[in-house]
């Protein structure tokens, strides 16, 4: 169900909140309860490549990917096999139990060693965020009619192997979208002018791996890559950047604060740094949001990156396979 480390890491939480909320504690114990009880129901599942039959109609590994290489989104998770919806509802769980781990700890004040405790359970949160977007992402490519055949079979046995192994995490099928993810997580964007320059210099400065950066900064990068990269670095879409920087001409700006930012925008710009903490559900909503962008660009014929900056990564990463 956990690995050691967070199997170490729980049990060292739980016997702080126990000795100084009891009913904190019972309620944390609800959620291991309710984790395992999930974690069974997966387990009693049949491991996708394991051939069957249903109705005179053969089920294997290479027709389930076919299947995934065919769907458009439409039809979300109806589309997709039990053991997937199964595995994802796993994982939810297991985020939400961690949340409740890192709110129960955050508030133990002074007890020794809790600080350190909170931040390797918000590591342990965000390395599962950070999974359960990398398979919206996998969805996400095989949904997308630009993308090959040949890189939609290889994204498509990813995900099998992920929703077959729910001890996986991002670290083992997915790295380079985890330093990416982990160092964007750490940097606010200073908006200045809204020059990319500064927010990449901070991406190395918080140990991004040189591959991304290099991918991200390679010559003959098309125009829609640029965009959704500085998409990426700003938490924002590439129409909310444009904008902004309209806004800022008009008002003979060179400097804007995140207040001014989300004026004009209209809404709550989200900060990925609080207080030295990571955020991993800012980042998930940030890419959410320019994942929809993407799509919507995609079906209305409009201008701009068909796919995130991660999209375009992992395309590139697959393609390498």
């Amino acid at each position: 169900m956990l690995d050691r480390h967070e199997t170490e890491l729980v049990e060292q939480a739980m016997a702080a909140v126990a000795a100084h909320s009891p009913a904190d504690a019972l309620i944390l114990q609800g959620l291991i309860v309710e984790l395992k009880a999930t974690s069974d129901l997966l387990d009693r599942q049949r491991p996708l490549r394991r051939p069957t039959a249903l109705g005179g109609e053969a089920r294997n590994e290479g027709t389930l990917i076919d299947h995934l290489c065919t769907i458009d989104g439409l039809s979300g998770d109806l589309a997709l096999p039990l053991k997937a919806t199964q595995s994802r509802t796993y994982l939810l769980t297991k985020i939400n139990f961690l949340r409740g781990f890192v709110k129960a700890t955050s508030v133990l004040g002074d007890v020794p060693g809790t600080a350190r405790m909170t931040h390797d359970l918000r590591e342990e949160l965000a390395q599962s965020i950070y999974t359960l977007l990398a398979e919206e992402l996998f969805l996400a490519l095989l949904r997308k009619p630009d993308v090959s055949r040949r890189t939609k079979q290889r994204a498509a046995d990813q995900l099998i192997t992920v929703w077959d192994d729910a001890a996986l995490e991002i670290d083992d099928f997915a790295p380079l979208l985890e330093s990416a993810w982990h160092a964007r997580n750490r940097i606010n964007s200073a908006y200045g002018t809204l020059p990319a320059a500064t927010e990449t210099f901070r991406l190395v400065t918080e140990d991004c791996s040189p591959e991304v950066l290099e991918f991200f900064g390679r010559e003959g990068m098309s125009a829609d890559e640029s965009a959704a990269f500085e998409e990426f670095l700003f938490n924002m879409t590439s129409e909310e950047l444009a904008t902004l920087r309209r806004a800022m001409q008009q008002q003979h700006l060179s400097a804007v604060s995140p207040a001014w930012a989300a004026e004009i925008l209209g809404r709550q710009i989200e900060e990925l740094e609080h207080r030295h903490e990571i955020d991993p559900m800012a980042l998930y909503r940030s890419y959410q949001r320019r994942q929809l962008a993407a799509d919507f660009r995609l079906m209305s014929n409009s201008p701009g990156p068909r796919r995130t900056a991660e999209g375009y990564l992992m395309v590139y990463l697959l393609d390498q396979q």
